[in-house]
C-alpha cells in the first residue's frame, strides 16, 4: 500500500495554518445506560436489617419517670424504583415492644413498675409501611443536589399494650416519625449537596491522556467542553447523555498529555453519535524518503535520433510552493547530469478514494542548462512514472481503519462497563500543500453507547 498509513493519519500539527478555514470542533455524544439493579443490591447489602433499643433485650429505655420500654425492629427488603429524577425508597417495618409503667408525680415515684406488657410477641409482629422520596438535580458546577422527603408512615395493624390499656399505635408512629426525620436530616447532611467534580475530574484526566490505537497511531482527544443532559431513569435503567466538544489529533510520535482543568458542565443538546474531524500533517521529508525508495537508481532509456541516451535518478525531494502546488525535485545522472523540478496540484479523488497529483509538469524556469534538451528528456514516460508513485489508493486503508476502530468501540473497557458502536463513514475531506507540510483533514462519523452493568465501590 506504499505509504497509505503515512498519508492518512500522520503527525498531528499544533502550529497555526495560514489561509485555510479553521477545522470544526468534533462533537462526541455518548448515551450511557446504567443498570440500577446492582446499585439497589449494593444499598440492600449496606443497610442494616435489624434495629433494637440499646442493649436489647437486657436494658430498658426510660423516656420519663413513668414509662420504660425496649423494642426490636426489623425491615423487609428495600423496594427502590426510579422514574425521571425521582427515587422512591420504601420498606415494611416489623416491630415488637415490651413496656411497663408506674405512678409518678412531679418526678417522684409512687409505685413499682407494673408487670411487663408486650406487643407483637404472642401475636404476629406489628407492621408499618415506611418510605422516602428523593429528587435529584445536577448543577453546572457538578453539585448533585438531592431533596429528600419522608413519606407518612402507614400502620398496617394496631399495637395494644396492657399497661396503657389502649391502642398505642399512634404513639408508636409518632415516635417512628421522629426517628425517620432524624434519618432524613442525616441523609440530607451527607448527600443533600454532593460534589461529584473530583470523580469526573478523574474521568476528564483520562480523556486528556494519550491512547495508542493499533494500526493507527497515538490518539489525543484534547477535550474542550463537557455537557450532560439531566439524568433520567425508567424502571431499573438510568439514562445519561454525556457530550464532549474536542479537537482530536493523531500522531505517530507519542505526544505529551494535554492536562487541562475540567470546565463547568454545559447542557446544550446535540443529535447524538460522534462527528470527529482530524487534522494531521505529513512532513515533506517523510514523503521524500518514501518516493526515494521507489525511484532512486531507477533507469530511464531514451532515444533521440541515432543516439541512445538514458538517465538514472539519483535523488528526489518533495516540497511545496506558496500557491498550493507540490514540488518534486529530481536529481539525475547518466547521459546528462542535472536537476529538474516538477510541479502538480494535490487533490483528493472521492470517487476513486485516492490522493492524486494533477497537472504534473516540470518548471522550465528552473532548468537553465536543460532548456534545450528538456523537450525530449522529460517526456511522458518519466512524468507518468512520477504520477504513478504520487497517487495513493486509500480504499484498503479505509477498510482496515474502520475495522480497527469498530474493534476499539466494541469492547469491555473494565469489568461491568462495555462500549458498543460502529463507524458509519470514514473519509478524507480536504488536502492542502502548505509550505511547512502536507495538511490532511479527515472526518469520521458513527454511533457509540456505553452500558454499565456493574459498579465496583
Amino acid at each position: 500500500m506504499r505509504f497509505l498509513f503515512l498519508i492518512f493519519f500522520p503527525l498531528a500539527i499544533q502550529a497555526q495554518v495560514r489561509n485555510i478555514d479553521s477545522l470544526p470542533e468534533s462533537q462526541i455524544d455518548i448515551p450511557i445506560l446504567v443498570n440500577l439493579k446492582p446499585i439497589f443490591a449494593m444499598a440492600e447489602n449496606n443497610v442494616d436489617t435489624t434495629f433494637t433499643s440499646p442493649n436489647y433485650p437486657k436494658d430498658w429505655v426510660q423516656s420519663d419517670c413513668a414509662t420504660r420500654y425496649k423494642y426490636h425492629f426489623r425491615r423487609s427488603p428495600l423496594n427502590m424504583s426510579m422514574q425521571g429524577t425521582t427515587l422512591q425508597l420504601s420498606f415494611t417495618g416489623f416491630y415488637q415492644i415490651i413496656g411497663a409503667t408506674r405512678a409518678c408525680v412531679n418526678g417522684v415515684v409512687l409505685s413499682p413498675w407494673t408487670p411487663s406488657c408486650r406487643c407483637g410477641f404472642e401475636e404476629p409482629e406489628r407492621k408499618v409501611q415506611i418510605g422516602f422520596t428523593s429528587q435529584f438535580n445536577l448543577q453546572p458546577n457538578y453539585i448533585l443536589q438531592t431533596r429528600i422527603s419522608r413519606n407518612e408512615p402507614k400502620p398496617m395493624d394496631k399495637c395494644e399494650v396492657c399497661f396503657w390499656g389502649q391502642d398505642v399505635t399512634k404513639s408508636v408512629i409518632d415516635g417512628l416519625k421522629a426517628e425517620l426525620d432524624l434519618s432524613k436530616k442525616a441523609m440530607e447532611d451527607s448527600f443533600g449537596k454532593y460534589n461529584i467534580r473530583p470523580y469526573l475530574q478523574t474521568a476528564w484526566s483520562m480523556l486528556t491522556d494519550v491512547h495508542y490505537l493499533p494500526g493507527i497511531g497515538y490518539f489525543s482527544l484534547h477535550p474542550k467542553r463537557l455537557r450532560m443532559n439531566q439524568i433520567n431513569a425508567k424502571n431499573d435503567l438510568l439514562h445519561i447523555n454525556i457530550g464532549l466538544s474536542a479537537t482530536p489529533q493523531v500522531s505517530f510520535k507519542k505526544p505529551e498529555p494535554d492536562l487541562t482543568p475540567m470546565p463547568d458542565l454545559g447542557t446544550t443538546a446535540n443529535p447524538g453519535g460522534f462527528n470527529v474531524f482530524l487534522e494531521a500533517a505529513l512532513q515533506y521529508d517523510s514523503l521524500s524518503k518514501v518516493l526515494n525508495g521507489f525511484l532512486v537508481n531507477k533507469r530511464f532509456d531514451l532515444n533521440e535520433g541515432l543516439f541512445a541516451k538514458h538517465i538514472i535518478i539519483k535523488e528526489t525531494a518533495v516540497a511545496a510552493d506558496g500557491d498550493g502546488d507540490l514540488k518534486i525535485m529530481v536529481n539525475f545522472t547518466g547521459s546528462f547530469n542535472g536537476t529538474a523540478i516538477f510541479k502538480g496540484k494535490p487533490v483528493y479523488n472521492d470517487e476513486k478514494r485516492s490522493i492524486e497529483v494533477h497537472d504534473l509538469d516540470y518548471d522550465l524556469q528552473t532548468k537553465n542548462l536543460l532548456l534545450k534538451t528538456g523537450k525530449w528528456l522529460f517526456n511522458k514516460k518519466i512524468i507518468n512514472e512520477l504520477r504513478k508513485y504520487t497517487s495513493f489508493e486509500l480504499s484498503s486503508y479505509y477498510d482496515t481503519a474502520a475495522v480497527s476502530l469498530n474493534d476499539w468501540l466494541n469492547r469491555e473497557w473494565t469489568p461491568g462497563i462495555k462500549g458498543t458502536g460502529s463507524v458509519e463513514s470514514l473519509k478524507l475531506t480536504q488536502l492542502y500543500a502548505l509550505p511547512e507540510h502536507l495538511l490532511i483533514r479527515s472526518n469520521c462519523k458513527g454511533k457509540m453507547s456505553v452500558v454499565v452493568t456493574q459498579i465496583n465501590m
